[in-house]
């Protein structure tokens, strides 16, 4: 793909942004109900394609990716859910707040717009693209998508179903681009393209994502890896403990919210971690011990599996698994849990599970991640889980998204001023 061409791509999307900013709350709902419908009919057909991705990716991708690869039954309907909610969420685009009277007289506020353009770079997840396109469309901006060559058959068939859909609304195919090409060069193209491309949205690997961040002259939303923490605190409900580190870890070991270290308050660790680490190890979860915690351990299982109860290293404590291994550190109390965590996490999503109400709300305060939750799995840390409708993907960064990013994270704001024929002075 030569330059000129991708340089069309871009603007067409410029073009079809200014179509979709100014689309009507019906003509953008109509669209997203007109797409999640389409998914749930269209679901063999999607599947089919995206056999054909499985297929040339066996033996070649990791567990993990080929996970994020697969577009079961369950995930469509997942996708067309997210859509769904999408449409049935309130408009937030022309919303006005904050109007305040000014001495000379003229009214001053801000309104809630789209960002304009935005490019997705991600790999192997074909859902993406849904996410992608029924959050452009309900922000009211344009996007160009650019997935993996590995999902090239299943992001193909998405992207027509999401033109297509577009189209029965009576609004441009190009609100949704995908680029034409899995050639790499035609990635460091877009990310020069300031002209048209407002913001570069990376979803993959910490190495894609570096790269991105390095050679883009657009600015770049990101996050680079997952490494949550579960903090089991004195006092707390235990049976709730074991409940929740088994299903913040174990539930799914391939996403970036799965729990990577387990932190327990020493005074609670005789209690709870013997029988958590039979829950685990029902799963075949290795366990990365600190030296105290590996000294329990051995105390209560003589006989304990090698392979599975393991010696921490230094490096295990900053380290996103993705895998069924959990690294496992005693702390002597709130405050060393919290510093540990500032410390080593990589600001994604951390848990704490207590009883003690001053020590959640601490929790929640000093704790710098995008996501904190008290008694819950960090697994819930997602645009859909949250309510979103959808996450363009979850923002390590402090501007100027922070978390899952929804529709709000895909605005920015203008000032507006309103007056009756005042003059400055």
């Amino acid at each position: 793909m030569n330059f000129s061409n991708l340089e069309k791509l871009g603007q067409n999307a410029r073009l079809a942004g200014y179509s979709i900013a100014k689309a009507s709350t019906e003509q953008k709902q109509k669209v997203l109900r007109h797409l999640a419908q389409t998914l749930r009919q269209q679901s063999e057909q999607i599947q089919q394609a995206n056999l054909q991705d499985l297929e040339a990716a066996a033996g070649k991708l990791d567990q993990v990716l080929l996970d994020r690869l697969k577009m079961t039954p369950s995930a469509i309907e997942t996708c067309a859910l997210g859509v769904d909610q999408l449409a049935s969420m309130p408009e937030i685009i022309g919303q006005i707040h904050g109007m305040t009277q000014q001495v000379s007289g003229i009214w001053v506020g801000q309104m809630r717009i789209p960002i304009g353009v935005f490019a997705m770079i991600y790999e192997s997840r074909p859902n993406v693209t849904i996410e992608a396109a029924g959050l452009a469309i309900k922000s009211g901006n344009a996007c160009i998508l650019r997935g993996g060559s590995e999902a090239w058959h299943s992001n193909q068939i998405l992207l027509q179903l999401v033109q297509q859909s577009l189209e029965t609304g009576g609004l441009p195919a190009e609100v949704v681009q995908g680029l034409p090409t899995t050639d790499r060069k035609a990635v460091d193209q877009l990310l020069q393209m300031d002209t048209y491309i407002d913001l570069i949205i990376p979803r993959g690997g910490k190495s894609l994502i570096q790269k991105i961040s390095a050679e883009s002259k657009i600015p770049v939303l990101k996050h680079l890896d997952g490494n949550c923490h579960t903090y089991i605190d004195e006092p707390c409900d235990l049976d709730m403990a074991w409940k929740i580190t088994e299903n913040a870890k174990t539930q799914k070991y391939s996403p970036c919210n799965a729990t990577e270290s387990l932190l327990v308050a020493k005074s609670q660790a005789t209690k709870f971690l013997p029988k958590m680490a039979e829950i685990l190890w029902q799963k075949n979860v290795q366990l990365r011990c600190c030296a105290d915690s590996l000294l329990l351990l051995q105390a209560h299982f003589p006989s304990i599996d090698k392979d599975l109860c393991v010696l921490a290293q230094e490096s295990d404590w900053y380290t996103e698994y993705l895998a069924p291994i959990l690294s496992i550190k005693l702390v002597d109390h709130l405050d060393q849990a919290i510093s540990h965590i500032n410390h080593y996490s990589s600001h994604h999503t951390d848990a704490i599970v207590t009883s003690n109400h001053g020590h959640a709300m601490r929790f929640l305060r000093e704790v710098d991640s995008a996501s904190v939750l008290v008694n819950t799995s960090t697994r819930f840390a997602d645009g859909f889980e949250y309510g979103l409708g959808a996450e363009i993907g979850i923002s390590t960064d402090k501007l100027h998204a922070r978390g899952p990013v929804g529709v709000l994270g895909l605005t920015t704001q203008k000032y507006v001023v309103l007056g009756n024929g005042e003059v400055r002075e």
